[in-house]
């Protein structure tokens, strides 16, 4: 993925924001023309930096990496996968044999959010318990 310039994060914050903003509004508001802004969001959404229309952003400021651990209350839990799908922190989810079932991995920008996360998961209702670690350092 490329760097982001400054246009791009006016862009990201505006659709954090509100990303129901028309094409002509959010062209203006960032300074390009509507067929310039087209280009950029197609760029955006090819290179996975968004995700979905609904502007389902991937925080390129992200720098807290965690692991959650879930343990199912039931298999499969195709409620809490869906759960999971609207979480733009969610870089991905794998089921796994054994204890756990289901590792969750998180990129967010603080640990408050990556716990506020933990939390909203944890209350889901097919997680029987969920345990967190936070990334200290990818060494490879």
């Amino acid at each position: 993925m490329r760097t982001l310039d400054d246009k791009d994060h006016q862009i990201l914050d505006l659709l954090r924001a509100d990303a129901r903003l028309p094409l002509k509004t959010l062209a203006a508001r960032v300074g390009l023309a509507r067929s310039t802004l087209r280009d950029r969001l197609s760029r955006l959404e090819a290179e996975g930096v968004i995700r979905g229309y609904r502007a389902d952003i991937v925080d390129g400021e992200a720098n807290v990496a965690a692991y959650l651990f879930i343990r199912l209350k039931a298999t499969p839990a195709p409620g809490l996968i869906a759960f999971l799908k609207r979480m733009p922190e969610v870089r991905s989810c794998t089921s796994l044999t054994g204890d756990i079932d289901l590792l969750v991995e998180l990129a967010s920008a603080s640990t408050e959010r990556v716990n506020g996360l933990r939390d909203r998961i944890s209350s889901h209702e097919s997680v029987a318990d969920l345990t967190t670690s936070i990334v200290l350092n990818r060494n490879i």
